[in-house]
Protein backbone atom coordinates (compact mmCIF):
# COMPACT_ATOMS: atom_id res chain seq x y z
CA UNK A 1 0.00 0.00 0.00
CA UNK A 2 1.69 3.32 -0.90
CA UNK A 3 1.45 6.03 1.92
CA UNK A 4 -0.07 5.01 5.02
CA UNK A 5 -3.36 3.95 4.36
CA UNK A 6 -5.67 1.12 2.68
CA UNK A 7 -6.98 3.98 0.25
CA UNK A 8 -5.61 1.73 -2.68
CA UNK A 9 -6.61 -1.36 -1.67
CA UNK A 10 -10.47 0.11 -0.96
CA UNK A 11 -10.24 2.41 -4.05
CA UNK A 12 -9.90 -1.40 -5.92
CA UNK A 13 -12.36 -2.76 -3.99
CA UNK A 14 -14.75 -0.35 -5.32
CA UNK A 15 -14.67 -1.38 -8.76
CA UNK A 16 -14.62 -5.09 -8.44
CA UNK A 17 -17.98 -6.81 -9.69
CA UNK A 18 -21.05 -6.49 -7.99
CA UNK A 19 -20.02 -9.70 -5.69
CA UNK A 20 -16.97 -8.02 -4.37
CA UNK A 21 -19.29 -4.74 -4.11
CA UNK A 22 -21.92 -6.66 -1.94
CA UNK A 23 -19.30 -8.89 0.30
CA UNK A 24 -18.02 -5.01 1.65
CA UNK A 25 -21.25 -3.94 2.33
CA UNK A 26 -22.50 -7.45 3.70
CA UNK A 27 -18.81 -6.60 6.34
CA UNK A 28 -20.36 -2.74 7.20
CA UNK A 29 -23.77 -3.78 8.06
CA UNK A 30 -22.13 -6.01 10.43
CA UNK A 31 -20.34 -3.22 11.96
CA UNK A 32 -23.29 -0.92 11.64
CA UNK A 33 -25.46 -3.58 13.87
CA UNK A 34 -22.60 -4.25 16.26
CA UNK A 35 -22.06 -0.52 16.90
CA UNK A 36 -26.02 0.17 17.27
CA UNK A 37 -26.85 -2.35 19.89
CA UNK A 38 -28.11 -0.56 22.45
CA UNK A 39 -28.29 2.89 21.38
CA UNK A 40 -29.57 3.10 17.16
CA UNK A 41 -29.90 6.86 17.39
CA UNK A 42 -27.07 8.23 15.29
CA UNK A 43 -27.04 11.10 17.03
CA UNK A 44 -25.79 10.19 20.41
CA UNK A 45 -24.15 7.34 19.39
CA UNK A 46 -20.99 8.23 17.94
CA UNK A 47 -19.50 5.24 17.45
CA UNK A 48 -22.63 4.21 15.08
CA UNK A 49 -22.18 7.73 13.62
CA UNK A 50 -19.02 6.83 12.77
CA UNK A 51 -19.35 3.59 11.36
CA UNK A 52 -22.17 5.24 9.47
CA UNK A 53 -19.76 7.46 8.00
CA UNK A 54 -17.75 4.91 6.79
CA UNK A 55 -20.90 3.38 5.19
CA UNK A 56 -21.79 6.54 3.21
CA UNK A 57 -18.33 6.97 1.93
CA UNK A 58 -18.01 2.95 0.59
CA UNK A 59 -21.56 4.24 -1.37
CA UNK A 60 -23.61 1.86 0.71
CA UNK A 61 -27.43 2.42 0.21
CA UNK A 62 -29.33 4.22 2.69
CA UNK A 63 -31.67 0.96 2.94
CA UNK A 64 -28.91 -1.25 3.78
CA UNK A 65 -27.61 1.38 6.61
CA UNK A 66 -31.39 1.10 8.01
CA UNK A 67 -31.51 -2.12 7.64
CA UNK A 68 -28.84 -2.58 9.97
CA UNK A 69 -29.74 -0.58 12.34
CA UNK A 70 -33.06 -2.01 12.98
CA UNK A 71 -31.42 -5.06 13.25
CA UNK A 72 -29.51 -4.23 16.05
CA UNK A 73 -32.87 -2.49 17.73
CA UNK A 74 -34.63 -5.76 17.70
CA UNK A 75 -36.64 -4.70 15.02
CA UNK A 76 -34.95 -7.12 12.59
CA UNK A 77 -34.09 -10.48 13.02
CA UNK A 78 -30.74 -11.31 13.15
CA UNK A 79 -27.14 -12.56 15.03
CA UNK A 80 -25.30 -11.91 17.96
CA UNK A 81 -21.80 -10.94 16.36
CA UNK A 82 -18.89 -10.51 18.59
CA UNK A 83 -15.75 -8.48 17.64
CA UNK A 84 -12.39 -10.44 17.83
CA UNK A 85 -8.99 -9.49 16.77
CA UNK A 86 -6.23 -12.29 15.42
CA UNK A 87 -2.32 -11.56 15.28
CA UNK A 88 0.15 -13.73 12.68
CA UNK A 89 3.10 -13.83 10.57
CA UNK A 90 2.48 -14.38 6.88
CA UNK A 91 5.27 -15.22 4.88
CA UNK A 92 8.59 -13.60 4.98
CA UNK A 93 7.94 -12.37 8.43
CA UNK A 94 5.04 -9.92 7.83
CA UNK A 95 3.04 -8.86 10.19
CA UNK A 96 -0.74 -9.34 9.59
CA UNK A 97 -3.55 -7.98 12.51
CA UNK A 98 -7.18 -9.63 11.27
CA UNK A 99 -10.13 -7.62 13.42
CA UNK A 100 -13.31 -10.26 12.62
CA UNK A 101 -17.07 -9.88 13.91
CA UNK A 102 -18.73 -13.36 14.06
CA UNK A 103 -21.74 -15.29 15.51
CA UNK A 104 -19.02 -18.52 15.99
CA UNK A 105 -15.46 -18.00 17.64
CA UNK A 106 -14.57 -21.87 16.88
CA UNK A 107 -15.43 -21.87 12.92
CA UNK A 108 -13.43 -18.31 12.85
CA UNK A 109 -10.58 -19.47 14.29
CA UNK A 110 -10.29 -22.68 12.59
CA UNK A 111 -10.93 -20.83 9.41
CA UNK A 112 -8.02 -18.25 9.47
CA UNK A 113 -5.62 -20.69 11.12
CA UNK A 114 -6.79 -22.78 8.22
CA UNK A 115 -5.94 -19.74 5.25
CA UNK A 116 -2.67 -18.34 7.34
CA UNK A 117 -1.21 -22.19 7.42
CA UNK A 118 -2.08 -22.84 3.68
CA UNK A 119 -0.29 -19.49 2.70
CA UNK A 120 2.89 -19.90 4.80
CA UNK A 121 1.56 -17.98 7.58
CA UNK A 122 0.66 -18.87 11.08
CA UNK A 123 -1.62 -17.11 14.30
CA UNK A 124 0.51 -15.89 17.15
CA UNK A 125 -0.35 -15.09 20.65
CA UNK A 126 -2.05 -11.78 22.06
CA UNK A 127 0.31 -8.64 21.50
CA UNK A 128 2.28 -10.61 19.34
CA UNK A 129 2.99 -8.16 16.16
CA UNK A 130 0.20 -5.27 17.75
CA UNK A 131 3.19 -3.34 18.65
CA UNK A 132 4.05 -2.81 15.38
CA UNK A 133 0.68 -0.97 14.41
CA UNK A 134 -0.35 2.56 15.68
CA UNK A 135 -3.94 3.06 15.89
CA UNK A 136 -5.20 5.97 14.05
CA UNK A 137 -8.56 7.72 12.64
CA UNK A 138 -8.34 8.23 8.99
CA UNK A 139 -10.61 10.30 6.72
CA UNK A 140 -9.50 10.35 2.49
CA UNK A 141 -11.11 13.52 1.06
CA UNK A 142 -11.68 13.72 -2.28
CA UNK A 143 -9.95 16.15 -4.44
CA UNK A 144 -11.92 18.58 -6.31
CA UNK A 145 -11.75 21.53 -8.33
CA UNK A 146 -10.71 24.67 -5.99
CA UNK A 147 -9.72 22.31 -3.07
CA UNK A 148 -6.14 23.00 -2.14
CA UNK A 149 -3.90 21.03 -0.03
CA UNK A 150 -3.81 24.39 1.63
CA UNK A 151 -6.92 24.57 2.43
CA UNK A 152 -7.36 20.72 3.58
CA UNK A 153 -4.53 21.55 5.48
CA UNK A 154 -6.11 24.35 7.80
CA UNK A 155 -9.33 22.73 7.92
CA UNK A 156 -8.07 19.66 9.05
CA UNK A 157 -5.81 21.62 11.84
CA UNK A 158 -8.86 23.18 13.08
CA UNK A 159 -10.59 19.93 13.12
CA UNK A 160 -7.89 18.54 15.56
CA UNK A 161 -6.11 16.24 13.26
CA UNK A 162 -2.31 15.31 13.16
CA UNK A 163 -1.37 15.40 9.53
CA UNK A 164 -2.42 15.55 5.57
CA UNK A 165 -1.15 13.70 2.76
CA UNK A 166 -1.99 14.27 -0.40
CA UNK A 167 -2.06 11.46 -2.43
CA UNK A 168 -3.07 10.69 -6.05
CA UNK A 169 -7.25 12.50 -6.55
CA UNK A 170 -7.57 12.54 -2.54
CA UNK A 171 -6.25 14.02 0.34
CA UNK A 172 -5.33 11.78 3.25
CA UNK A 173 -6.09 13.18 6.92
CA UNK A 174 -4.83 11.35 9.88
CA UNK A 175 -6.59 12.04 13.88
CA UNK A 176 -5.66 10.16 16.90
CA UNK A 177 -8.02 7.54 17.93
CA UNK A 178 -10.20 10.12 20.74
CA UNK A 179 -10.15 13.22 17.99
CA UNK A 180 -11.43 10.94 15.13
CA UNK A 181 -15.19 11.45 15.68
CA UNK A 182 -14.95 14.89 16.56
CA UNK A 183 -12.43 15.79 13.43
CA UNK A 184 -15.08 14.01 11.12
CA UNK A 185 -17.73 15.84 12.69
CA UNK A 186 -16.27 19.21 11.47
CA UNK A 187 -15.00 18.02 7.96
CA UNK A 188 -18.84 16.98 7.10
CA UNK A 189 -19.58 20.19 8.26
CA UNK A 190 -17.27 21.77 5.71
CA UNK A 191 -19.12 19.86 2.98
CA UNK A 192 -15.90 17.93 1.49
CA UNK A 193 -16.89 14.15 0.26
CA UNK A 194 -15.30 11.35 1.58
CA UNK A 195 -13.73 8.43 -0.24
CA UNK A 196 -13.37 6.99 3.18
CA UNK A 197 -13.38 7.30 6.86
CA UNK A 198 -13.21 4.89 9.64
CA UNK A 199 -10.78 4.15 12.32
CA UNK A 200 -7.23 2.27 11.00
CA UNK A 201 -3.79 0.57 12.18
CA UNK A 202 -0.66 1.98 10.27
CA UNK A 203 2.36 -0.15 10.37
CA UNK A 204 5.50 1.41 12.40
CA UNK A 205 7.88 0.31 9.46
CA UNK A 206 7.15 -2.04 6.14
CA UNK A 207 8.86 -4.81 4.44
CA UNK A 208 9.42 -5.99 0.88
CA UNK A 209 8.04 -9.24 -0.76
CA UNK A 210 9.52 -10.50 -3.94
CA UNK A 211 8.04 -13.55 -6.10
CA UNK A 212 6.88 -16.46 -4.71
CA UNK A 213 6.60 -15.06 -1.17
CA UNK A 214 4.28 -12.13 -2.83
CA UNK A 215 1.80 -14.42 -4.11
CA UNK A 216 1.88 -16.40 -1.45
CA UNK A 217 1.36 -13.18 0.53
CA UNK A 218 -1.40 -11.54 -1.95
CA UNK A 219 -3.24 -15.14 -1.74
CA UNK A 220 -3.39 -15.20 1.78
CA UNK A 221 -4.90 -11.31 1.84
CA UNK A 222 -7.52 -12.59 -0.97
CA UNK A 223 -8.67 -15.67 1.29
CA UNK A 224 -8.58 -13.82 4.30
CA UNK A 225 -10.83 -10.58 2.78
CA UNK A 226 -13.28 -12.86 0.93
CA UNK A 227 -14.20 -14.78 4.72
CA UNK A 228 -17.29 -13.78 5.83
CA UNK A 229 -15.98 -13.37 8.99
CA UNK A 230 -13.50 -11.25 8.46
CA UNK A 231 -13.79 -7.42 8.88
CA UNK A 232 -10.31 -6.27 8.11
CA UNK A 233 -6.85 -7.00 7.04
CA UNK A 234 -4.27 -4.94 8.15
CA UNK A 235 -0.51 -5.75 7.62
CA UNK A 236 3.04 -4.36 7.31
CA UNK A 237 4.34 -5.57 3.54
CA UNK A 238 4.36 -2.62 1.00
CA UNK A 239 2.76 -3.65 -1.64
CA UNK A 240 3.93 -3.34 -6.08
CA UNK A 241 1.54 -0.31 -7.55
CA UNK A 242 -0.01 -2.35 -9.93
CA UNK A 243 -1.67 -4.83 -6.47
CA UNK A 244 -3.15 -1.44 -5.34
CA UNK A 245 -4.93 0.36 -7.83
Amino acid sequence: MSGHSKWHNIQAKKGKADAARGRLFTKIGKEIAVAAKGNPNVSTNSKLADVVAKAKAANMPNDNIERAIKRAAGELEGKDFKELTYEGYGVGGSAVIITTLTDNINRTAGDIRAIMSKCGGALGTTGSVSYMFEDKGLIVIEAKPGLGEDEVTEMAIEAGADDVIPVEDAFEVYTSVPAFSEARKYLEGKSLSFLQAELTKIPQNRIVLEGEKLDQFLKMLDKLEENDDVQNVYHNVDLPEEEEE
